[in-house]
């Protein structure tokens, strides 16, 4: 898997994902919220299966 996120977006993607965990596990919204789960994997992993079927790629290039 070629990384597919960059470093803003990852770093969004697990605060958003890390939010809505902590909300559902102090019971403030209720079970939808484990959907976090989804943001903060890919943030993690810096790949989205999203923007790889769409060909979109917020990843910086490397110049060589």
């Amino acid at each position: 898997m070629k990384c597919n996120s960059g470093g803003i977006d990852r770093g969004l993607r697990v605060i958003v994902g890390l939010a809505l965990i902590g909300l559902t596990v102090t019971e403030t919204i209720g079970v939808w919220g484990w959907i976090g789960v989804v943001p903060l994997l890919t943030g993690a992993i810096g790949f989205c299966p999203a923007y790889a079927i769409f060909g979109m790629n917020t990843c910086s290039t490397e110049k060589k």
